[in-house]
């Protein structure tokens, strides 16, 4: 996997260092985590990393493109590695956890605004909010 992040670091004219990849892994294996837990997981493989290694790699892979910052109404920053398809997100109410929801109607931009003011549309960012089964059942065992 790791020469899978030299080819896509490379391909977007980054150096490949460790941090770099030490936080497309942690992405990879955590998704939706905050820039906390990024650093808590890079320092376990990595302890010399300072904070602010890890917080301007993830500002220079947002930036290409390699990763995705997402920031619900009300919530903390989270990132992700899935890119390029457009998907959408689900949070829970109760304890904030995120899943990846599919694309709401088919190809980019998924959704047709009603009155697109003259724009040329080419994404459509959608968070569903609810109620994640752990947190229901607990309501339940209440």
């Amino acid at each position: 996997m790791t020469a899978d992040f030299e080819t896509q670091l490379r391909a977007v004219s980054l150096r490949v260092t460790r941090p770099r990849l030490a936080v497309l892994a942690a992405l990879r294996d955590h998704p939706h985590v905050d820039t906390d837990t990024v650093i808590a997981l890079v320092r376990a493989e990595q302890p010399t990393v300072s904070h602010q290694a890890v917080y301007d790699v993830l500002r220079a892979l947002t930036d290409a493109g390699l990763i995705r910052r997402i920031q619900p109404a009300g919530a903390t920053a989270r990132y992700e590695s899935r890119v390029g398809d457009n998907h959408h997100h689900v949070v829970c109410r109760s304890c904030g956890a995120i899943a990846d929801v599919e694309c709401a109607a088919g190809r980019a931009p998924c959704l047709t605004a009603s009155d697109d003011h003259g724009f040329v549309v080419d994404e459509a960012e959608v968070v569903y909010w609810g109620t994640c089964p752990g947190c229901a059942a607990d309501r339940t065992a209440q």
